[in-house]
This record gives C-alpha cells, structure tokens and sequence, in this order.
C-alpha cells in the first residue's frame, strides 16, 4: 500500500502565478487541415444547462469562503512544498521519443499511469510528456472506418507524432522541488492541466508527477490536524461547488467516436453517460479511452459507448454520484475514499445537474478563499 511521508511545513513563498520545478504543459497547435466532408462525424455531443434557480444556489456563494478560518487549507497549502506530498514509494515511467507510440500506450495501461515523461537521447533532456489526450487525438485525427487500419497507431514513433501534431516548443523548464502546493493548485487549475512534473534542480531529473487527486490525498491525510472550516458542513447547493452549466454528456447509444469528439472539443476529462430518458447509467473517461490500446479494439470506434463501457477488462473508475444536499464535507471524504476525479451530481431520478470535479473542489478549499479564481479567469 503507497504510503506518505509524514510533511515538514517548510516556510515557502507562495504566489498566485505559475510555479517553477514543473515541465510545461504538452505544446499544441490547431489542426492544419479541415477534416473531410464526407467523413462520419456520429451523434453531435449532447449538452445541457442549468440555472442558479433549478439549483436553489444562494444569491452569494462565495461569502461562505471569506471568513477567517475559510483560510485554513490556503496558509496549509502555502506552508508545505511539492515534496512534501510525493509518496515513499511510486511508480513513474519515463519513455524516449523513439519508442513506438503503440508500445508507449500498452505500457501506459499496464503500469497503470495516465502520463510519462519524455526523454530525448539526442538532447539528453526531457522534452514533454505523453498523456491518454495524445492517444485520443491520433484516433480522433486519423480514425476513418472499422475497415481502415489506423497505420499511424502501428508505427508511428513517439518523435513522429509530436513532429506532426505540434509546432516548436519551450523547453521544459526545472526548479527548486520546495515550490508550494498552494502554486501547484493555482498552475493545475490555472492551466487546465491534470498533471504537473516535479523537477529535481541539480540532476534535472522527474521525481514524480503531481495530479490533483495526490494534492487532495495529502490534504485529506494530513489536514486532519488543523481545524475544518465552518464551510465544510455547508451542501453543495449552498457552496455553489461544482459545473452546473453546459455539462456535455454522451448517449450510451452514441458510436465511441463521438465521445472522442467531446472529448477533444471540450477539453473535457469524462463524460456522464445517459440512457433515452436522460438519467445518469454510466461514466465515460479519458482513461477508459487508453484501453482501446491494450486491447486492440482502436480500429472500431463506430461500436457504442454502452458496449465499451461493457468490454472494460477492469472495474475503473464507474460512476459515482452525489446529491445537491450533501455537504462539502461528504462528497471530499467519498472522493478521497473511492480515489475518483469527479462525482455526477445528479437529482432524486438520476437525472444529471452538474459536476463535482477535483478542479471545483481545491479552488473552493485553496484558492476562493485568497481571492482568486483560476477556473474561470
């Protein structure tokens, strides 16, 4: 079982901009050529709207976070570095740019990791990362028909791809490990970016990679031993928490193509998953997506979201949900407990009204309280 270090509190300047020690964020660019007319393009994403009304959200949310000890987690935040919440013990896998893009997945699945570091032998550096959103745009790009073999999953390299889909990027960049986490949260969420690498200074080498559920783990371990905020009995229809307007869903009739689109359209990380009569029967997510890889079934994105879901050779992460009059409370401990990205808030018939992301949670517990909102600025 992965166990934690017990934290050192070093005093660390804190900021609200972008931190040094992590590796940039993927570089990409739009893509050069219109996609072809005559292509299938499937079920257009499916999306839907709610009012503070239909919520019964209070007319000033943010008033619950102003308070003096609403500043608990922001100065716990500050006070503790990136170090601090890596692991005793953790898997990280570093892959070269000249290794296949096909292997690269397959090892991605079988470690279970969502991203590696990439390291260029001709540079003798690291120059980016390969995430599961690189594996969706090659099969959202070059996906044409179940008869038509995706070669560039075949044989591709992982340099081939990089030179094709992006143009010139930064280098990545180092940093001393003691960045706070107060500025891992602000970058992470600033950026809309779900992993940040944590850079040792002298050797220049990934010690781990930073995600939004590792930070919210720590928190959970370690912020038992300060005061919980008045806050955290407050529902999350009070708080007004989560993404309540233009939530995209897929039907789980829809062909795994058009869950691809969202996917890439939206910059979206998962997907609540509607039968006809709209209620919530599943969850499809990035990660379900990198399956594909192991299991060879990437040449057929025309099958349903509903038999994906069905062939998934390990429980992942399901759909968990929660409810408008849950307090804030609950649904960190039922996210922290079931180790998931987001809960589908849902009504009484499991009609979706909203989600609770990761993001929504440490902006509400991090940064709203020192007057900063990274998700929408």
């Amino acid at each position: 079982m992965e166990q934690l270090s017990s934290p050192a509190a070093p005093q660390v300047p804190a900021g609200a901009g972008p931190a040094a020690g992590f590796l940039e964020a993927p570089c990409t660019r739009e893509e050069e050529e219109e996609e072809e007319e005559d292509r299938w393009r499937g079920t257009r994403p499916v999306t839907f709207t709610l009012s503070t009304e239909m919520l019964g959200l209070g007319p000033d949310p943010d008033s619950e976070f102003q308070s003096p000890d609403a500043e608990v987690y922001m100065h716990f935040m500050r006070s503790h570095c990136c170090y601090d919440a890596v692991p005793t013990s953790c898997k990280l896998l570093v892959f070269d740019t000249t290794l296949e893009i096909k292997k690269a997945f397959v090892a991605l699945v079988a470690n279970g990791v969502r991203a590696a570091p990439l390291w260029d032998s001709k540079m003798q550096s690291f120059v980016g990362m390969l995430t599961i959103t690189d594996f969706i745009n090659i099969l959202h790009r070059y996906y044409r028909s179940p008869l038509v073999q995706i070669y560039e999953v075949e044989e591709h390299k992982i340099e081939t791809w990089r030179g094709t889909n992006r143009g010139p990027c930064p280098p990545p960049h180092g940093g001393p490990i003691a960045c706070s986490l107060f500025d891992a949260v602000y970058s992470l969420i600033k950026h809309k970016i779900h992993r940040l690498p944590v850079i040792e200074p002298i050797s220049g080498n990934v010690l781990h990679i930073l995600t939004h559920k590792r930070i919210l783990k720590f928190l959970h371990i370690f912020g038992s031993t300060i005061p919980k905020p008045r806050f955290l009995k407050k529902t999350v229809q009070e708080l007004c928490v989560g993404t309540f307007r233009d939530i995209a869903v897929v039907l789980e009739s829809a062909p795994i193509y058009t869950a691809l689109e969202i996917f890439v359209d939206r910059r979206v990380s998962a997907l609540p998953v509607i039968n006809d009569a709209g209620q919530v029967v599943g969850l499809y997510s990035r990660f379900d997506v990198i399956h594909l890889a192991a299991q060879k079934t990437y040449n057929n994105l025309d099958i349903s979201v509903r038999e994906a879901l069905r062939q998934r050779t390990t429980c992942l992460e399901g759909v968990l949900i929660c409810y408008p009059h849950e307090t804030m409370e609950e649904i960190i401990d039922r996210i922290a407990k079931e180790q998931v990205h987001r809960l589908v808030l849902v009504d009484e018939n499991r009609y979706p009204r909203g989600i609770v992301s990761l993001s929504d949670i440490l902006q509400a517990l991090v940064l709203t309280p020192a007057g900063i909102d990274a998700l929408n600025s």
